[in-house]
């Protein structure tokens, strides 16, 4: 039976996991420089193989009831150690469908001292499972990008259903947070690596009413006409393997990264008061939304010629690059997995 969204149950959930900061601080922690193994390695969360022992950087073994913690580019992976999950956690994941409201995060990737999403859904999974559990998410949003698809994968223990675990978890979590689907997934399923494509949506304002409390958390307020025939030409451009690194923050992909994605969407659609822009990728690069958005913005307002988009797509850097549009008005929309990672749970 599911869990009823009451006061009693919401108590009960809360004391199963009282036991939560004990496990805490049992677990490792990691700095900034600290060692780990990289996403490669077949220890990796999501990629662990019976009886596997290897590791490019590798990490040394200890008893089954610490953590080991594998850095992947400022991300923690944690899982228990050993080659085999303990017995009462369940190896395939599950997958969260969560949306939230980023105004008032500092991103999605947990931070030491500032209120993240990963953060806030890692605090309400281990206390839930009475243990640290680690919430894999499918993108990375900067602070102030909402989500309306984000995908997150959890493991937990086997007593906790797919449709269970959601509702425990939208009982704890804050009001800005909100699971909206959970499906169990295959063994083998990684919320980042199994991903296939990523729909992002940014909305725009150009009306009075675009300042109006409602909308001004969600849409950037222009409130200048724009030239939609000129944008949709920019954006028809897009489409296809390019290279972006005009688009990106320099330096935050790793050094041999070739920068290149497959964009298979890029539409701009008049809305109620202003503009929707979509997109959809195999892969986004930091900031590449948000820059792409802005520079497409200049040209519809006439600071920019026809063909700005053409031209930077051969660009080395992103020095002519327009100032990326605010954060605000950007939501992770949707996250494409294959049909063949997801499991009929009974």
């Amino acid at each position: 039976a599911g869990i009823v969204l009451d006061k009693r149950h919401q108590r009960a959930a809360i004391e199963f996991g009282q036991t939560f900061a004990e496990c805490d601080q049992r677990s490792v922690k990691v700095g900034n420089r600290a060692k780990g193994v990289s996403e490669r390695s077949k220890r990796t969360w999501g990629h662990g193989r019976s009886g596997s022992n290897s590791g490019e950087r590798g990490g040394a073994m200890s008893s089954p009831g610490d953590f080991a913690v594998n850095v992947d580019q400022g991300e923690l992976y944690c899982a228990p150690n050993g080659p085999t999950f303990p017995p009462v956690m369940d190896p395939r994941p599950i997958l969260l469908v969560t949306q939230y409201d980023g105004g008032r995060f500092s991103g999605w990737q947990r931070q030491p001292t500032a209120r993240t999403i990963q953060g806030e859904m890692e605090r309400v999974v281990g206390r839930l499972c009475n243990q640290p559990v680690a919430v894999i998410g499918a993108g990375r949003t900067d602070a102030g990008v909402h989500a309306h698809g984000q995908g997150a994968g959890v493991r937990v223990p086997t007593r906790w259903t797919a449709a269970r675990l959601r509702h425990a978890v939208n009982a704890l979590l804050p009001d800005d947070i909100w699971v909206a689907e959970a499906r169990r997934m295959v063994v083998d399923f990684h919320p980042r690596r199994s991903a296939t494509a990523r729909r992002y949506r940014y909305l725009l304002g150009t009306d009075e009413a675009s300042r109006s409390p409602f909308r001004r958390r969600f849409e950037w307020a222009i409130q200048h006409p724009l030239d939609g025939d000129a944008m949709r030409a920019e954006a028809a451009l897009l489409y296809g393997e390019h290279t972006f690194r005009a688009f990106a923050v320099a330096h935050t992909a790793p050094i041999d990264d070739h920068h290149r994605c497959i964009v298979r969407t890029a539409t701009w659609r008049k809305s109620d008061g202003g503009w929707v822009f979509e997109i959809e990728a195999n892969r986004f690069l930091h900031h590449m939304v948000r820059f792409l958005v802005g520079t497409m913005v200049d040209v519809g307002l006439g600071r920019r010629p026809h063909g700005t988009i053409a031209r930077l797509l051969d660009a080395s850097t992103n020095s002519e690059t327009s100032t990326p549009a605010p954060a605000h008005g950007l939501s992770l929309y949707q996250v494409t997995y294959p049909d063949t990672l997801y499991e009929i749970e009974p």
